[in-house]
């Protein structure tokens, strides 16, 4: 005779039961070993600036090295994929910039689905952008830089530190949109090398986060225009609006968070979000990323995750309205 059905029903539930138990104790061993950060752009940019930032205090808090990767390249779309293609065991983040809600809609195929694929962690800042140029540049402010796009229509360039990100966005519906000139994108890999190539005169105009653009400011380096923000900021309080400057409402910023595979356990995470939200809280470190334009503005798993999906259905109207594409 066989072996009883009694007996091989009993081992395959003992088995299933061993399986359910290992999930939740790696969950509660974590973390292990070292936790990386993704950042899909340069050294030198707000998202690295952030991850460098919470690196040390998470370090202390989770008891693990943390460490940043940067994987530049494809409009996000390579550090993007590295973390999609890297266990879903919380050990990889990803931290996105608004060109992750973008992608969707200017490409006809990505490697990963950006909502399916991966689950919010945190968002960590927003930052005002801001309208720079070089200082020889015969323009002091938004009225005079649109009557000079006027004058030399086609000849006026604006570099932004991604190809089609939240700064491209906001430069098309502020140039093309509101003002009506026509100025040509320039995009770079980062926001540390479109800083460089207006200060160097390779283009005119900087659309930038605040973050990247006060300090150069401040030193001469670049001449500030305007700050896309509805009220003026603490770090640059002399430089007007774009909104007080003859477009009413216009209002333009960049939002960044951490993300993770959407396999990740839940409890794994609720962890590391809640340690990301004390971290930000620290004052030394929440100083500091406020001395340099960054606004804090923590959100959780389910806050992060609704905000996402709402500006995906923003960015889809607008992508579509000015007929942006990469391929």
């Amino acid at each position: 005779m066989g072996r009883k059905p009694p007996v091989v029903h009993g081992l395959w539930l003992f088995a299933a039961l061993i399986a359910a138990m290992a999930a939740p104790a790696g969950a509660q061993d974590f973390p292990s070993r070292t936790i990386r950060f993704v950042v899909p752009f340069p050294p030198a940019g707000a998202t690295d600036i952030l991850a460098r930032a919470l690196a040390p205090p998470l370090n202390r808090a989770l008891g693990q090295s943390v460490v940043v990767d940067n994987r530049t390249g494809g409009n996000t779309v390579i550090g993007t994929e590295a973390v999609f293609r890297a266990p879903a065991d919380g050990y990889t983040l990803l931290v996105i910039a608004p060109s992750f809600s973008i992608n969707p809609f200017v490409r006809s195929k990505l490697p990963y689905d950006t909502l399916k694929d991966f689950s919010a962690v945190a968002r960590l800042a927003v930052v005002p952008l801001t309208i720079s140029v070089h200082p020889l540049v015969p323009a002091k402010d938004v009225k005079e830089l649109i009557a000079l796009a006027h004058a030399r229509p086609g000849e006026l360039t604006f570099a932004t530190s991604s190809i089609i990100g939240g700064q491209r966005l906001a430069a098309e519906l502020f140039f093309r949109e509101r003002a009506k000139v026509e100025i040509i994108s320039v995009p770079y890999n980062g926001g540390a090398p479109a800083s460089t190539a207006v200060m160097g005169g390779h283009t005119t105009i900087l659309v930038s986060n605040l973050s990247e653009a006060a300090q150069q400011i401040t030193a001469g380096r670049l001449r500030g225009i305007a700050v896309m923000s509805l009220a003026r900021t603490a770090q640059l309080p002399s430089l007007p609006t774009v909104a007080e400057s003859g477009y009413p409402g216009f209002e333009a910023s960049n939002w960044y968070g951490a993300m993770i595979r959407s396999a990740t356990p839940r409890v794994i995470t609720e962890r590391l979000s809640s340690e990301i939200g004390k971290a930000l809280q620290a004052s030394e470190i929440r100083d500091n990323l406020i001395r340099g334009g960054l606004d804090l503005a923590y959100l959780g798993p389910a806050e992060f995750d609704a905000y996402i999906r709402s500006e995906m259905q923003r960015n889809a109207r607008i992508v579509s309205t000015l007929k942006l594409r990469m391929d």
